[in-house]
């Protein structure tokens, strides 16, 4: 699966280089590409916002930048955008995006992005939560982290994927040594089916 990213600060999905993701990457198991929506500014300053029609608060990112960013892509795949005002984000959600061939994450920033663009490019707008963020960048970084865990091979042990939220309910307490900590033991029925094991 292929990821790209349009994004005003590129740097900050270098987190997704380490950990699972990052050996799922390297096994070309998923692609991660980011575009900076800062190299199509026509303005000297590289600027890329503006102020709304209409007054207001804040600025808006211009609409023009934003389409010769997407446009600038050789495959484009279902465009995402990550806005407070989209749909939450859900396991069943995560499960339908995971069988897409190639997502587009466009990330906002100040107080959005100009509705022009939005309506052009935007196939569907999720939200990872009732609260508002700076920017687009770190749901987006949700978004890809629970949509690779469905791609073959990124995990080593298929059921994980079917863990918790997957199945509508949440973990149960987990336990691993020593069997005393702080005084508290772990439950006697689990020392007693992990001897079993043994």
């Amino acid at each position: 699966m292929k990821f790209s990213i349009l994004t005003l600060f590129p740097e900050m999905f270098e987190i997704l280089e380490t950990s699972i993701l990052g050996r799922a990457k390297k096994n070309n198991l998923i692609e991660i590409e980011t575009i900076n929506i800062r190299d199509f500014s026509k303005d000297k300053h590289k600027k890329v916002d503006d102020t709304p029609y209409g007054g207001g608060a804040g600025m808006l990112i211009r609409p023009d930048v934003v389409y010769d960013a997407y446009t600038s892509l050789n495959n484009k795949g279902k465009v995402i955008y990550m806005s407070p005002q989209g749909k939450r984000l859900t396991q069943d959600k995560v499960k339908e995006l995971s069988r897409e061939k190639e997502l587009v994450i466009l990330c906002g920033h100040y107080e959005g992005i100009d509705q022009r663009v939005l309506d052009k490019i935007v196939d569907e707008e999720i939200s990872i939560g009732d609260y508002v963020l700076t920017g687009g960048e770190l749901p987006a970084m949700v978004l890809i982290d629970s949509v690779s865990r469905y791609v073959d091979g990124v995990l080593s042990n298929e059921s994980v994927k079917e863990e918790s939220f997957s199945e509508g309910l949440l973990e149960y307490p987990q336990y691993t040594r020593p069997e005393i900590f702080l005084n508290e033991k772990v439950p006697e029925v689990l020392i007693t089916r992990t001897s079993q094991k043994y």
